[in-house]
């Protein structure tokens, strides 16, 4: 990664920040190592790139695009363990620690993965750089800064700034469980130049929020710092006392909105899925919250798959009934394309 590149995508977020455009945030809940080729990475991008067109279209704003590519291997989950066919293992964290098959040698964390996760994060950042090469839409990377061995040797000093910067993405975020100050993870964007981003879920309390952007984005530089709510359907008020804690501290932060992660539950069957009505109404509430305090709505962060998968119902997935026909996920359920669409034709 390139220290240009950071550069040019920091610039690109300011615009959000300034409420002169949108952004979109998508892709793969965990990708997966297998594919990192370029027809994987050009599917992705079309995905994407078709998602933000319709932005553009029901909003007017140019689109900034972020796809959950190149990197984001990695999964935190809310057990150590799950059991099996009444064994017991460890959980799946992605393809960067250790492998879905519920085998006892596969679900051991393995270090040789980071390699395999650094060299395929390069091909996808390859397939990434040759759209843009063409002129075609090419999204920004980014995913969840989680594994630090595996971010911390990516950083790296720019030549002509001299100042630290993260080389593995444009974008790194961190997570509701990462966010604490005191953590590592938080030190770890705090001392780098890229963008930065953090989810914020409804446990967290307004001076916590405005510590993580005096931490975060000290100089209150307009697209240094982007939040992303993710509070549930039936939280979202709790994001209202946030958004005024920081803008009353100054800091011109982008709010984006994660309407998937705080509306997980399980059909009968004890799959993961999401209602696609209960992600419309969190994202709807988040934009008329938004707005009623006379900021600006950035967009959306949208786990999205390139097929027509049926991980979530809504649309073309009438039940939960149906929800296994085509369940392909890594870990966590995603939108398909025409879900993606509708919701988006709902918020904007």
């Amino acid at each position: 990664m390139a220290e240009w590149e950071i550069a040019a995508a920091h610039r690109a977020i300011a615009t959000v920040a300034a409420g002169d455009a949108r952004l979109l945030q998508a892709g793969d809940c965990a990708e997966s190592l297998a594919e990192s080729g370029p027809a994987a990475t050009a599917a992705k991008v079309a995905v994407l790139a078709d998602l933000g067109d319709l932005v553009t279209r029901r909003t007017g704003d140019a689109v900034v695009l972020f796809g959950r590519l190149a990197g984001q291997y990695a999964k935190p989950r809310s057990q150590p363990t799950e059991t099996v066919h009444g064994v017991e293992l460890p959980v799946f964290r992605g393809h960067l620690v250790n492998a879905p098959e519920p085998d006892p040698h596969a679900r051991a964390a393995d270090p040789r993965r980071l390699i395999e996760a650094y060299r395929a994060s390069a091909r996808v950042l390859a397939g990434l750089r040759t759209h843009r090469q063409r002129g075609d839409a090419g999204p920004w990377a980014s995913h969840e800064a989680l594994v630090l061995d595996y971010e911390s040797p990516q950083v790296r000093r720019g030549e002509w700034s001299g100042e630290r910067y993260l080389a593995s993405t444009h974008l790194p975020w961190i997570g509701e469980r990462t966010r604490q100050l005191d953590h590592a993870h938080v030190r770890l964007l705090a001392s780098v130049t890229n963008p930065v981003a953090c989810k914020v879920g409804p446990g967290a309390t307004p001076d916590d929020v405005v510590a993580l952007c005096a931490a975060l984005d000290p100089g209150r530089t307009p697209g240094r710092l982007t939040l992303i709510a993710r509070m549930g359907a039936e939280r979202v008020g709790a994001l209202a006392p946030i958004a005024r804690a920081v803008r009353r501290a100054g800091h011109p932060v982008v709010w984006l909105c994660d309407p998937m992660h705080g509306n997980t539950v399980r059909t009968r069957s004890g799959k993961k899925t999401r209602q696609l009505a209960t992600m419309i109404r969190e994202a709807s509430r988040f934009r008329a919250t938004v707005e009623g305090l006379g900021l600006h709505p950035g967009g959306l962060h949208l786990e999205v798959a390139t097929t027509e998968v049926t991980e979530c119902v809504g649309g073309p997935v009438p039940d939960e009934d149906a929800v296994g026909g085509r369940y392909e996920s890594l870990c966590d359920p995603r939108l398909n394309p025409a879900q993606a669409r509708e919701l988006i034709r709902c918020v904007f």
